[in-house]
């Protein structure tokens, strides 16, 4: 990150929703305990997380790929009365470490940890989802959608994270796996007519999509 773009950042920082004692304490051991520290949602990413979900007033969430929580419990403080959020995570090495954020929050009884493939996990799910946030696997972006879309209600908010992918979405000839999964979910969503969408330019990029039919 250029020096611009720092002090740029630093700004919008200064002038957001402050960061909650909690995710401070996850981004702390998320450096602290994990190899891809990178991979957390972040400050300016989990607010705004936050002001999607509480734009739709949800009452239930999904979300692929938990990592260290930040994410889901930026969107957890905005689940209705009686509201769940589903979170899933792949590895179940973070299954301790998970349970131990969750358990310390305020939202312990409103979230459902899953271990496993989301693929499988989520058509035996029996709840009809408000937003789901994808933010698993590049190379399953497309698997995830087309299992999320039949969970999602009418109105309903997909959130798809690192969809610029560093910009390496604009190399024509990649062969990495990652990448190439990023653009087929891309190209994918851009000629679904199922869905309103839009991607918004933050970090790696976030794809919001709107499911209208």
């Amino acid at each position: 990150m250029d020096t611009a773009s720092k002090q740029i950042e630093d700004y919008i920082l200064q002038h957001i929703d402050e960061e909650p004692a909690i995710l401070k304490r996850v981004t702390h051991d998320t450096n602290l305990y994990t190899l891809k520290p990178r991979m957390l949602s972040g400050h300016l990413q989990g607010r705004m997380l936050k002001m999607f979900c509480n734009m739709v007033s949800p009452k239930n969430i999904l979300e692929i790929g938990t990592f260290t929580g930040y994410s889901g419990l930026c969107m957890a403080e905005s689940l209705t009365e009686g509201g769940i959020l589903h979170t899933i995570e792949v590895n179940d090495e973070m299954e301790e470490f998970l349970d131990r954020v969750f358990s310390e929050s305020e939202y312990a009884d409103k979230i459902q940890l899953h271990i496993g493939d989301a693929v499988k996990i989520i058509p035996e799910l029996d709840v009809v989802f408000d937003v789901a946030f994808i933010d698993g696997n590049k190379r399953h972006y497309v698997d995830y959608f087309n299992v999320v879309y039949p969970k999602m209600r009418v109105g309903g908010i997909m959130i798809a994270d690192n969809t610029l992918w560093d910009a390496h979405v604009l190399e024509e000839d990649t062969k990495d796996a990652q990448t190439l999964g990023i653009k087929r979910f891309n190209d994918m969503i851009a000629a679904d007519d199922r869905v309103e969408k839009v991607i918004v330019p933050i970090r790696d990029g976030m794809t919001i999509i709107r499911k209208v039919r």
